[in-house]
């Protein structure tokens, strides 16, 4: 299996939790599998949510130009969303701040002179090794763009206020699937795998690396008929750790990584 290679960073990231917006909109605090798929949908050239929104009110007038599936997910999700993406962050907590700022457009608020006050929970300066199986002729495409810098529509994370900086981009060959591991280095999904308690401090050491873990509910997918996100938890951990099922494991440049 080939795999493509990069980091991705910036100086801020907003990956909207939808549940709650009623006086602050909080972040995910990781990127997640539909954000990415997202961004290299822009990366591609597909069409969003928006032109999705636009094909289902004028469906009927376009009858003879549609398929019969089509309307159910955006084009990029429905094109990308196959594709087997492993994600190691950078930092084991990516700092988060409030920002408050006017929205006064005029339209945005109903209120006295339509200003509206917006406070959003922002990533600051997160950074991701991404990891991208090339399985098929979209994963090609897509190593493409990436190689060539050939981008349709300028990547962002989350936002378009938030530009993303796609750098260090490496295609790695015949990658392979490794049988024993003690760790990942990826974040992965909280039902694959087991950590390895450690009761033994007898022989613990003060330059013994401490253990870390992470654990959020993370869009994984959409759902058909809404286009809602998916939640599944994910962990991201130095941990010793155990398989619980057949979750393929790739040593990729030393890193122990798992798609998604």
């Amino acid at each position: 299996m080939d795999v493509i290679k990069f980091t991705l960073e910036g100086r801020f990231a907003f990956f909207k939790k939808p549940d709650v917006n009623t006086y602050l909109y909080f972040t995910y605090g990781n990127i997640h599998k539909v954000a990415l798929l997202g961004m290299f949908g822009a990366i591609l050239g597909y069409k969003g949510y928006n032109q999705m929104s636009f094909s289902k009110k004028y469906k009927n007038d376009f009858k003879g130009l549609l398929e019969d599936n089509e309307g159910y997910y955006p084009e990029f999700y429905e094109k990308l969303n196959y594709l087997k993406i492993g994600i190691t962050p950078k930092e084991v907590h990516i700092n988060k701040k409030v920002q408050i700022f006017n929205n006064s457009v005029g339209y945005a608020s109903k209120e006295q002179g339509g200003n509206l006050i917006v406070k959003e929970q922002w990533l600051e300066k997160p950074s991701w090794d991404i990891y991208i199986a090339i399985e098929d002729e979209e994963g090609k495409k897509l190593a493409k763009a990436l190689i060539d810098r050939s981008f349709v529509y300028i990547p962002y994370l989350g936002k378009n206020d938030h530009l993303a900086d796609i750098k260090n981009i490496e295609f790695i060959k015949d990658v392979k699937e490794i049988n024993s591991l003690s760790m990942i280095n990826s974040l992965f999904r909280k039902d694959d795998f087991e950590i390895v308690e450690n009761d033994d401090f007898d022989d613990f050491d003060e330059e013994d690396v401490l253990i870390f873990k992470y654990e959020e509910k993370l869009p994984m997918s959409l759902e058909k008929m809404t286009n809602k996100y998916e939640l599944e938890s994910f962990v991201y951990t130095n941990a010793n750790l155990k398989k619980k099922g057949s979750t393929s494991v790739y040593s990729i440049c030393g890193k122990n990584i798992v798609f998604i």
